[in-house]
């Protein structure tokens, strides 16, 4: 293993990735225009055999087992691009093995979830290792905090995951892409199924994480929710990142007469709020509901609870019955790590390998050509089917997954928590690109 700089090994890892490119595959395919000046980290950061990534995921805090997912995403992707694997191939196809020729290595530093802590390592990956792209949030305020410092420094950014419809809304800029569902479509895609089933008029209580993503989620559940079935809001616990006790906001929800408990929380959060939920005697009594479904959130929590509930995610493993790019990523995955992709995972891998599609047909490292290539609206093959970057905002535009729990009698085997039930497509979901504030910066 390479190092890159000197690190602490509980705070921050910097790994090599990938076997080294022969000497030929790793020159570059293109040169450098005169008329260019440098920008970012170019022309510096892709003037070798090599480009590197710099990737701030929580390893640490109440995000921290969705952050080892969405690492274990951006490692296979990694390796998949600098072998040449055939799944990078069918996702870009000018990929051969590296991007453009060259090997591509990263970095790795714990960012607890804090916007703060991600930026300052950021920042390092750029000084230090001349970054061409940098990545991870698993908070929305990680991400929001990262697209405006990725702008500022002209350096490209990749979110992870990040729910906030902020991310492309208000806070969107030139420099940052996301290719995750969020709360906006989330909703849409989820609104109509709880109306199907369970009708209009009902009454239902909110537990929200108080920054970005919960705020926006769930003013976009209850928006929908309201104007389309005149559901009520009858109470919004909002309760900070990592609060150790739910009693209080249960005990609210407890004597609110809400029928469902929408639970907005995230990470271990949601998963303790919900058990708190079971042992207050809150659950089954109201109908669980989870609008942004948690990687790992059925195996933490159990089938007992989670059967029957109805949840949008990202992506589901048994989606490897519907798209064969899914089956291969499921596939490889599971070989390596041992277990299903959770969607973190599937996000991350998809983030690099969109990027790496971007760069192919930009012909170059330089950051206007590769956002450019971003906003020329290709259709891209890819795990969960058919999709491409709104130029307007740069959302990808990609289907959202419903899911129902499964009754333990029904897992077919001890990962099988969730039967899909929907695949629903992405565009109709979406709002107006200018609808919740998004206006992009310069290129230059």
């Amino acid at each position: 293993m390479k190092s890159f700089r000197k690190t602490t090994p509980t705070r921050r890892t910097v790994l090599a990735a990938g076997g080294a490119l022969a000497a030929t595959a790793a020159l570059p395919r293109i040169g450098f225009a005169e008329d260019r000046p440098a920008m970012g980290t170019w022309p510096a950061g892709s003037s070798g055999s090599s480009v590197f990534i710099g990737i701030t995921v929580p390893r640490t805090g109440t995000y921290a087992a969705q952050g080892e997912d969405e690492l274990k995403g951006y490692e296979l992707a990694v390796e998949h691009i600098n072998s040449g694997h055939p799944l990078i191939k069918a996702m870009s196809p000018k990929t051969k093995k590296g991007v453009l020729g060259k090997e591509v290595k990263y970095g790795v530093a714990d960012s607890a979830a804090n916007p703060n802590t991600a930026s300052q390592e950021q920042s390092r990956f750029i000084s230090e290792n001349k970054a061409v792209l940098i990545t991870g949030s698993t908070s929305s305020a990680v991400a929001v905090a990262l697209n405006h410092f990725a702008q500022r420094e002209k350096v490209l950014y990749v979110a992870g995951i990040s729910g906030s419809n902020d991310t492309t809304g208000k806070d969107c800029v030139r420099y940052g892409f996301r290719q995750d569902f969020y709360g906006q479509t989330a909703a849409a895609a989820i609104g109509p199924v709880l109306l199907k089933a369970y009708g209009k008029n009902r009454k239902a209580a909110y537990m929200t994480p108080d920054y970005t993503y919960g705020h926006t989620v769930t003013k976009s559940m209850s928006d929908y929710l309201s104007q389309h079935g005149g559901w009520t809001m009858v109470t919004n616990q909002v309760s900070p990142l990592g609060a150790p006790d739910f009693s209080n906001y249960l005990t609210n929800i407890a004597n609110s007469g809400a029928e469902f408990l929408i639970n907005v929380n995230w990470g271990h959060d949601a998963v303790l709020s919900t058990q708190q939920a079971k042992q207050f005697g809150i659950l089954p009594k109201m109908k669980l509901v989870i609008p942004y479904q948690i990687p790992f959130f059925a195996k933490e929590v159990g089938p007992e609870i989670t059967q029957g509930v109805y949840a949008a995610t990202d992506f589901w493993w048994t989606l490897e019955d519907k798209y064969p790019l899914a089956k291969m990523f499921v596939e490889t995955f599971q070989k390596k790590y041992g277990y299903r992709p959770e969607w973190g995972a599937e996000n991350a891998y998809m983030e690099f390998a969109l990027w790496a599609n971007a760069v192919e047909y930009a012909g170059t490292f330089y950051p206007p050509d590769v956002i450019k290539s971003y906003e020329a609206g290709r259709k891209i093959n890819s795990i969960v089917g058919e999709v491409y970057w709104r130029a307007a905002d740069h959302q990808l535009v990609r289907p959202v997954i419903i899911v129902r729990g499964k009754t333990p009698k029904e897992m077919k085997n001890p990962e099988d928590f969730w039967q899909v039930t929907e695949v629903v497509p992405g565009l109709p979901l979406m709002q107006a690109p200018d609808a919740f504030g998004c206006q992009l910066g310069p290129y230059t």
